[in-house]
């Protein structure tokens, strides 16, 4: 399919499916077949005509010195970025002939799929690619680098119930933000939240960070990275034993109710923040202002999640509204993710598989055989699309010892020469989603839209869905034509599926509501979809994973040589790694004047942060932003970044979380020392 006629000076509508809550609907301005400018439109009214900066220079990606514009094969050493240009049939002859001996030798569990499914919609994440790689018997990736123990938590609790929508955050009188930057990261609810303010409703911000919101609040909490879990009892604690919890609700729609008393009621106030590092009169404050407040509504991030408790903390968080009879009115209740509101991808192809699983947090200990079933049974070939996994997963110095095996077959199918391109075997090139169709949801706002190319791919890029359909056709010649698909089919196929109303109101206007009412109030419009419609306090599904008990508190990792936990949030440059090669600054890390003194550390000083698994060497940034034992590196970082081209990434463990094996970045413990004076 082509992009519109856009060689006069134009504007094209379409949408933003970057890994963000918003999912924003866009107007791009467009001469002479070049994008001139990219703005907010109102075509999604939570769009309201204003986006993110990061969106708004998306157009420097797509044209940067950095994009890749052909196909290319390695002309050198793994990690030095040298590539010869080839046609796409040699490109993909070459990975299919490649794919299908590894295959033939050594079974299709010795190819492994790398990808992440963030920052793309349903045309460009798990369609034809997921059926080549499912017809080849490829091993399968967990997708657990974010969101897996907060899914696991809304999921087992409540069943993935919609969630309080952005407008309605203006009826509350109580609004929590609990791990969650939305200036940063889902910018579109900070009006609403603003709006309720004028009217009087109180803010709690609850981060180790001094984020915006943090400011601007009534009370924030800067709590120690991991102590979620005991804050969250606490404040149950005291729903159970002084305030009173609303049993009329709970004995109508909860079970579990007893465990969790009994889990929440050794932590006092003076306990939890002790663990917390934080005052136990905020605390009580916090608890008492909940309690009090109606309509009252908790914003529930990801940033609590990325810790050895982070599943229990989610399910805490997630079960005051519940304990606390915050539910059945407009502001009251909690929003976290609202993907599913939208239901599952209309594929044929996602039933579950029987081959292999790896753990994403987990693919150097894959890729370099440190598990003992890949040193005998080894990744032989690696295909890596959507993703940068060298920027982005844990335990990065052994995810480069394993992306540099000159044995293990790679391809990177990519739109710029990211840190993990550079050891690709074949570079294929990718088109953003500037210059191809895709359907895309929100996980905040309720819409999804049709994105549709404003330009020609720039150079030779093409789309996912074509080119895995290409690469099945060669490896299995006979593939029947009615399971892949060109672009055009795929996004016909989609959109059929999700009914006709919703079909017609896409292709007239770029934008369908998902199939209910677009501002949902939990327990009277919106209710659990668990099986049974109640809701889990303790997900007996949940309890098994972890022994049969929830809401067990994991004490901190640190130790007298490393004493202070590294976290790398999101920021308003980069969404996860994407947009990372627009910066070549040397990234800065965020101290504690107190935790500079003790080190004689200032401002601007070469440092280095350090622990067992590497480190990284910066710039210092002393700053009351942070808590004190909390040091702060952004996420998203590439090796241009550092001196020594490690990222925070090579200082996390590759440890899991206690729900749903999830990434535990933010236990990442260092200490900092002094390189040279400024």
């Amino acid at each position: 399919m082509r992009a519109p006629e856009t060689w006069g000076r134009s504007t094209v509508h379409t949408a933003c499916p970057l890994d963000c809550p918003d999912s924003c609907s866009l107007a791009v301005d467009v001469e002479q077949g070049r994008i001139v400018s990219i703005d907010g439109s109102r075509v999604a009214p939570s769009t309201n005509g204003f986006i993110c900066g990061k969106v708004r220079r998306f157009d420097r990606r797509v044209y940067s010195e950095d994009r890749l514009l052909y196909p290319a094969v390695r002309a050198g050493g793994k990690g030095e970025g040298s590539f010869r240009r080839v046609p796409w049939t040699e490109a993909l002859d070459l990975i299919a002939a490649r794919f299908t001996e590894i295959a033939r030798e050594h079974g299709g569990e010795a190819i492994l799929p790398v990808s992440y499914g963030g920052s793309n919609g349903w045309l460009s994440h798990e369609a034809t690619d997921r059926l080549l790689f499912r017809r080849i018997g490829a091993s399968e990736l967990a997708r657990t680098v974010c969101a897996a123990p907060t899914g696991a938590a809304a999921a087992g609790m409540y069943g993935k119930m919609a969630g309080v929508a952005y407008e309605d955050y203006q009826a509350a009188n109580l609004i929590v933000i609990w791990g969650c930057n939305p200036a940063v990261t889902g910018v579109h609810i900070v009006p609403h939240i603003k709006e309720a303010q004028k009217r009087g409703a109180k803010l709690v911000v609850i981060d180790p960070r001094m984020t915006l919101l943090a400011r601007q609040a009534d009370v924030h909490v800067a709590l120690r990275p991991g102590s979620d879990l005991p804050v969250a009892l606490a404040m149950h604690r005291h729903l159970f034993e002084e305030h009173g919890a609303d049993r009329a609700f709970l004995d109508a729609h909860a079970d579990g109710v007893d465990e969790l008393r009994a889990a929440a009621r050794a932590w006092t106030f003076e306990r939890a923040a002790d663990v917390a590092g934080i005052d136990a009169g905020m605390l009580r404050r916090v608890a008492e202002m909940y309690a009090a407040a109606s309509p009252a509504v908790i914003r529930c991030g990801w940033g609590l999640e990325r810790n050895r408790n982070g599943g229990n903390a989610v399910l805490a968080v997630l079960a005051l509204p519940a304990v606390a009879g915050k539910f059945g009115m407009p502001g009251g209740g909690y929003t976290m993710s609202n993907s599913a509101a939208f239901g599952a991808k209309p594929f044929v192809w996602d039933a579950p598989t029987s081959t292999r699983v790896v753990n994403m947090n987990r693919v150097g200990r894959a890729l370099t055989g440190a598990d003992p079933g890949f040193a005998e049974r080894p990744i032989r070939g690696l295909f890596v699309y959507n993703c940068n996994p060298l920027a982005t997963l844990p335990d990065q110095n052994r995810m480069r010892a394993g992306l540099g095996r000159e044995d293990l077959f790679t391809v990177v199918f990519e739109q710029v020469m990211t840190d993990t391109a550079r050891y690709a075997d074949v570079i294929l090139p990718a088109t953003t989603f500037l210059e191809h169709y895709d359907l895309a949801r929100g996980y905040g706002a309720y819409h999804m839209h049709l994105v549709q190319p404003v330009i020609e791919p720039v150079g030779e890029a093409r789309p996912n869905v074509e080119v895995f359909n290409d690469i099945l056709h060669r490896m299995q010649p006979g593939a029947s034509q009615g399971d892949t698909f060109e672009e055009t089919d795929a996004l016909l196929q989609l959109t059929t599926r999700m009914g006709e109303e919703r079909t017609v109101s896409m292709y007239a206007s770029g934008v369908a509501a998902p199939p209910f009412d677009g501002r949902p109030v939990q327990f009277v419009t919106a209710f659990p979809g668990t099986a049974d419609g109640r809701v889990h306090l303790h997900p007996a599904s949940l309890a098994a994973e972890t022994g049969g008990t929830l809401y067990e508190f994991r004490p901190d990792p640190a130790t007298s040589a490393f004493p202070l936990a590294l976290i790398s949030p999101a920021t308003e440059k980069t969404v996860s790694s994407t947009l990372g090669e627009l910066s070549t600054k040397i990234a800065a890390l965020l101290l504690h004047p107190d935790d500079a003194r003790a080190r004689g550390i200032q401002s601007r000083d070469s440092i280095k942060v350090f622990n067992e698994l590497g480190e990284v060497h910066c710039e210092a940034d002393v700053t009351p932003e942070t808590c004190a034992g909390t040091v702060i590196l952004p996420k998203g970082l590439w090796m241009r970044h550092t001196w020594n081209q490690q990222t925070a990434n090579a200082l996390a463990p590759d440890t899991l979380t206690d729900i749903a094996g999830g990434a535990c970045f933010n236990d990442a413990r260092v200490d900092v020392a002094l390189l040279a004076r400024h």
